[in-house]
């Protein structure tokens, strides 16, 4: 099956990081899938440049080709639609590299000049909204054109080889993750920490915040592969993680930790900011299977060192750690998470992606918070670059 693979934004950051390198990992791929890419620009790219800065690779080149049409007018998506039909492939994804206000703004365009036929896919990168009235609007919006179906909203967390490996265990029904629950298990703690500050981010950062940033999308999705039924080969894997999210009661500020780190509000250069750098809470879940286990979320940034795992601890005092970066892949090969987000659309493997509604319920699990904090005038907790995270930390700053 031959795919298109249209990407918006092909010059920048994002896709010189991390999606050309993937891409190029990908063609050279004993199994590699029949792919064409197409690059979309305002400007006119000197393309071997871009790509062989990014990969070295001439093959990529040789795979690669540049449309180059101003992508806020409607009659230029005419350009892009004859394109695509030229091409003749089984199917195109149609990647947004692109801040989230333009690709809203492309969506509606690609879907007034009717580049929405079924064979179209899109691919979102986060943030899916900034709070629970915005992700509704953002999704409705996009569902104008597009049917849920066509649609892959990335969060890269899921490409990841914990998550990778989480969902191995989970389908394992010879093995013992296959059946956690309360009955085994005492408590979940998922961590995403950073040895780093914001580096220069100010402008983002002030914007998003740790709660945001990490656990509305990476971690809270992280939760539901520890939670969800038991999927099997046949099951749609992001329905099983919406039942695992709405099962989970939205949070109790009481239970929360907000925290930032010492001299934030002079790298933002703003005095007084209650931006969040450190963020961890305690969540329940109402499903009988986890009824009583505490379910902890932790992400902070210029911590003691950069890690992010998943905890679970027995109640026979056993642990299981997986820890991004030490998972053992079944074939030994590691794949990066940008190339799995790019194979699994690729194969149409919704597993990777994560669906509307598990997007809303996210923010209606956190909407408590947010609200809690916009009405509070009590400042974060200071701490000092470099802390070590620990449980300690978390119960003395509850609020």
């Amino acid at each position: 099956m031959k795919t298109l693979l249209v990407i918006f934004g092909i010059t920048g950051d994002l896709s010189t990081r991390k999606l050309l390198p993937a891409l190029s990992h990908i063609i050279h791929a004993d199994d590699a899938p029949e792919l064409e890419i197409l690059g979309v620009s305002r400007r006119e790219v000197d393309l071997p440049e871009l790509i062989l800065g990014s990969t070295k690779d001439d093959a990529l080149v040789e795979k690669t080709d540049i449309l180059t049409m101003d992508v806020a007018q409607l009659a230029e998506y005419q350009k892009l639609k004859q394109a695509i039909q030229d091409r003749k492939a089984d199917q195109t994804l149609i990647y947004l590299s692109v801040p989230p206000g333009a690709a809203a703004q492309i969506v509606d365009l690609l879907g007034e000049a009717g580049v929405n036929t079924p064979d179209i896919h899109l691919l979102f990168e986060k943030p899916f909204g900034f709070d629970l009235a915005s992700a509704q609007d953002f999704i409705a919006r996009t569902g104008r054109y597009f049917t849920e179906d066509q649609i892959y909203r990335i969060d890269h967390y899921m490409a990841k080889e914990v998550s990778a490996e989480l969902l191995r265990l989970r389908r394992g029904a010879e093995a013992a993750h296959h059946h956690w629950g309360a009955d085994s298990i005492e408590s979940v703690t998922i961590v995403a920490s950073e040895a780093i500050g914001i580096e220069g981010r100010a402008q983002f950062y002030e914007q998003t915040g740790a709660l945001r940033d990490f656990i509305q999308g990476h971690l809270l999705q992280l939760l539901s592969l520890v939670l969800m039924t038991r999927p099997t080969l046949d099951e749609r894997v992001p329905a099983q993680r919406l039942k695992a999210l709405q099962a989970i009661a939205p949070v109790n500020p009481a239970h929360v930790v907000r925290g930032q780190y010492e001299g934030y509000q002079e790298e933002v250069e703003n005095p007084g900011s209650t931006v969040e750098t450190f963020v961890g809470l305690q969540l329940e879940s109402s499903d009988e299977n986890w009824q009583g286990v505490p379910l902890r979320l932790i992400t902070g940034k210029a911590l003691d060192e950069k890690r992010s795992y998943v905890e679970i601890r027995y109640r026979d005092g056993r642990t299981d750690v997986f820890e991004e970066g030490k998972v053992i892949p079944e074939n030994g090969r590691v794949l990066d998470a940008y190339e799995r987000v790019l194979l699994g659309a690729v194969a149409g493997r919704n597993e990777l992606f994560t669906s509307g509604e598990e997007v809303i319920r996210a923010w209606e699990i956190l909407a408590p918070l947010q609200y809690a904090w916009e009405m509070s005038s009590e400042p974060p907790v200071s701490y000092k670059k470099g802390i070590h995270l620990s449980t300690d930390f978390l119960d003395t700053h509850h609020s």
